[in-house]
Formats: C-alpha cells, structure tokens, sequence
C-alpha cells in the first residue's frame, strides 16, 4: 500500500504529524509538569526539559534510521533472534546484584553512558519482531496447540518472568494481553486463548494478594477516598486536576496540582496535567491526535501485501493503542496505578526513543506497501 499522504518511498504524513505534534506537546508538558520539582530537588528548572529534549531528538534520529532500514534484512532470522537473545540478556543483567539501578524498589534500568535504559522497551520491540518473523512464517500450524500456540507462549513467558522479579506486574499484564492479541490475529483457536487467559487469573490474583503495595493498589482504586492522605492521594489529585480544568484550562503553566500535590506529574500522570492547564478542549486534541496514529497505523498494516509487514505493524500499533488506553484509564480511575508511561508524552527516555523507533517502522511499511 503506497501511501496517499505522499510519493512511495516518502513519509505517511497522517503517521509523522501526530507523532511530531505529540512529542512536542509532551515537551511543553514535561517542563511545566517538572519545573517546580527539578528546582526544589536539583536546582535547575529546566532539568528534566532539557534531558526530554535530548531523548526526542535521539528518537527522531531513531525513527529516521528505523524509516530507512531495508526490510528484507529486518525479517532475517539472526536479526530477529539476535534482537530476541540481547534483549533477553538486558533483562537477566537486572538480576545481577549491583548491576540494575533502583528506583522506589524496582529494579528496572541499566545505567549507560549517564543515563538509563530500561530493558523491557528493548524487549517489547524484540518481540514485535518475533511474532512477526514466526507468525508470518507458521501459517495455519498457529491453531495447534502444541507445535503453534505453546512456543510462542513460552518466549513470551521467558521475558514476562524476567519482568516479573523486577517487579513490575503492570507491564507483564500488559505484555501478556498483547501476546494474546497478537495470537488471537495470527489465527490461534479463541477457546485456546480463552482458556490460557482464565488459567493466568488465579497467578495474577495470587501476585496481588501476596503484595502488600499492590493490594493497597488495587484497594485505592475501589475507594481511593478511604486513605485520602496516603494511597488515595495521587489518584484524588488527578482527578481534581481534570476537574478543575474545565472547558479550556487554566492556561500553559498555571495549573496547581503539580506544585506538590500530584506526585511525579512529568511521569505516568503527565495527562491530568494537560487537563488541568489545556481543558477538556486540549485533552480532546490530544486524545484525537492518538486517535488519527492509531487508526493510521492499522490501517497500514491491513494494507500490506506482506505477512511479516503485517504482523509487524499491528504489533507495533496495537502495543501503543494498549498503553495509550491503559494510561488514560489509570489518569481517570478506571484502572488501578500501574506506573505505566503515556507514549510519547510522559518523560522517560526509553520509552520516548523506542516508541519512535516504533513510528520509525511504522512509517518504513508504509513506504513501502
């Protein structure tokens, strides 16, 4: 599918636009969400803008390389599995005492060159390429159980266990429900998935009821009112952060909640911000702007003549429609907190240049399909 937003081989505008203009909108935010906090803790205002904007512009590096890369050497299997083994390795290294950086009792990043690199989006790009290679190379042999489903799964449990001792639950759901997904696409049985999906429900249960920390969670997300004070506080902040914003904000900067009351708002909870300051109007652009890459990159996808530029895409697109969804329902209440970054907004390095490199993809299947 050539693109009917510019010449083949060019750039698919309806994919490049919204993802500039939400990167940039995510810079705004980043600075007026952290300015107060950077200038308590470091001294510097522009701390966190200034590492945002180093990381978007390596990500657009990023998503030139990806947009350029031949796709035929993509789809080789020692790219594949070699991307697969490293990012595999990236994890195991966090277990190694000394190695991975702590932050609030999760070990999750590597420290490299001065800044960190968070194993799991390496990961999760390693698998989009995997289902890709092994879906669009299996066939039909997917509706069996044992020679199509079981393989697959056990990869993707190889990482998710890895997640698991970090810990981060959150993202190993996620992970999971996208494996699903994936699978679900690539023709596996429903009464397969079905069936796997009810047997993970007692383990997920367990994992909950056997963390005190994610038991509050779950307990704050049914009453965050009950512990107003304690749990309930960044939750009951960002709702009143929404709220307050009414139709068109309170203007660029002088939203309140940051100054102390939403704890890390440049993070996870950078939309209550935007809503605080922008309105309903600006979260309505916002949402819009997802809504117009989203669509745009499925709709790239179901236009390939290619299995693995299929599976590819929707791999791709499919894993930001999740974490889109999944953020703005913590933001809102509507799922429990799951420190779960929007993409291309919230500040974090990883995530920010991984998730233009996913563009980056995007856009080379575009040019070429």
């Amino acid at each position: 599918m050539a693109s009917g937003n510019g010449a083949r081989g060019g750039y698919d505008y309806l994919l490049l636009l919204p993802t500039a203009l939400l990167a940039g909108i995510g810079l705004v935010m980043v600075y007026s969400a952290s300015s107060n906090l950077a200038l308590l803790r470091l001294g510097d205002p522009y701390y966190f803008l200034k590492r945002q904007a180093v990381f978007c512009l390596l990500g657009f590096a990023v998503l030139i390389a990806a947009k350029n890369l031949p796709l035929q050497f993509l789809r080789r299997a020692g790219v594949v599995y070699g991307l697969l083994i490293a990012s595999w390795l990236g994890l195991v290294l966090l277990c190694v005492p000394g190695v991975g950086h702590r932050v609030g009792g999760a070990c999750r990043w590597l420290s490299v060159a001065g800044f960190s690199v968070q194993p799991s989006e390496v990961a999760k790009l390693a698998l989009a390429f995997y289902m890709a290679y092994s879906l669009s190379r299996k066939g039909t042999e997917i509706r069996s159980f044992t020679r199509g489903l079981l393989p697959r799964l056990l990869v993707a449990g190889a990482f998710v266990a890895l997640i698991l001792v970090q810990p981060d639950l959150g993202t190993s759901v996620i992970i999971l429900a996208w494996m699903m997904i994936l699978l679900f696409v690539g023709g596996a049985r429903l009464w397969h998935l079905l069936g796997l999906a009810a047997l993970a429900v007692p383990g997920i249960v367990y994992l909950i009821f056997h963390a005190s920390y994610r038991l509050k969670r779950l307990m704050t997300f049914l009453d965050p009112w009950q512990d107003p004070e304690g749990a309930g506080f960044q939750i009951i902040h960002s709702i009143l952060a929404f709220g307050t914003g009414g139709w068109l904000g309170a203007g660029p900067g002088n939203g309140k909640q940051k100054l102390f009351y939403l704890p890390e708002p440049h993070t996870d909870f950078i939309m209550p911000i935007a809503g605080e300051e922008f309105g309903f109007v600006g979260v309505t652009v916002i949402v819009c702007l997802f809504v117009v890459l989203l669509m745009r990159g499925i709709k790239v996808a179901l236009g390939c003549r290619d299995n693995f530029n299929t599976y590819l895409a929707l791999a791709l697109i499919s894993l930001m429609g999740l974490q889109v969804v999944i953020n703005l329902a913590v933001v809102l209440s509507l799922l429990p907190t799951k420190g779960l970054t929007l993409p291309l907004m919230s500040y974090g390095g990883s995530s920010l240049v991984f998730t233009l490199a996913a563009v980056g993809l995007l856009l080379n299947i575009s040019s070429h399909d």
